[in-house]
């Protein structure tokens, strides 16, 4: 399995993709956090934490990911490699792990420049130091998550075919739909709101955010993810079969 992660990782940073993956998420989020005028800007929000941040971040990722994982499969099939990958001496929920952990670690490497974030903000608060730390390091540890449905989900979505456009656009509408679709459906049948929205991403995501690791939230994205990465598996027994 390390095999296959090193060959994903090597294959996205052998092609532009894989630097302009990093960069796009940077330079949205710089921009929106230090220089556009809005509501996302840290600066005129009066207060030193990085909520604008973690609003912001999982909608730039619902983009930024599936044109990461489109390509996972769909260029195998594209290539004709697929074939050759699945006579590996590797099951394929080996195969699957090492592309899902290779691009996991592929966006884990965007975020980690966000870490310099966290200590201007320390030094903007008055006092010095005044921010939240509790809710800070537990909505990273939500975005980590989150970023673990939204991969596997890119994963799964690279198998349905070898157009890594049609990939990424199933993709990018899962993702919306498992992240907000269920709090737009919660605000049409209010009597439901509150199980609705439990269903979804984004209700989740928000509870980790208080800095608070609910058992239960960590067990609903565990299980998108496995979900998630069942299915491609699934895909790729009735394609080596």
């Amino acid at each position: 399995m390390k095999s296959i992660i090193l060959r994903e990782i090597k294959s996205f940073f052998g092609l532009p993709i894989g630097y302009l993956v990093i960069a796009i998420f940077l330079i949205i989020n710089g921009l929106f956090l230090w220089v556009f005028e809005g509501e996302y800007n840290i600066l005129n929000t009066g207060f030193a934490d990085l909520t604008p941040f973690f609003t912001l971040a999982p909608w730039i990722l619902i983009f930024l990911i599936p044109a990461v994982t489109m390509r996972s499969f769909s260029d195998e099939k594209k290539q004709g490699t697929l074939e050759l990958l699945l006579t590996k001496p590797l099951s394929i929920w080996q195969i699957v792990s090492g592309k899902f952990l290779g691009a996991l670690l592929l966006i884990i490497m965007a975020i980690v420049p966000t870490f310099i974030y966290v200590y201007v903000i320390y030094g903007l608060g008055l006092p010095e130091g005044n921010i939240d730390m509790g809710s800070t390091i537990g909505s990273y540890f939500g975005l980590l998550f989150l970023i673990s449905g939204y991969s596997a989900i890119g994963i799964f979505t690279s198998t349905l075919s070898e157009n890594q456009i049609v990939a990424f656009i199933v993709a990018v509408f899962l993702c919306f739909l498992l992240y907000f679709g269920f709090d737009g459906l919660a605000t049409v049948i209010p009597s439901l709101s509150t199980i609705i929205s439990t269903l979804g991403m984004q209700d989740h995501y928000k509870s980790m955010s208080r800095g608070v690791l609910d058992t239960r939230d960590i067990i609903y994205f565990s299980s998108i993810t496995i979900a998630f990465l069942s299915f491609t598996v699934y895909n790729l027994k009735s394609f080596k079969s």
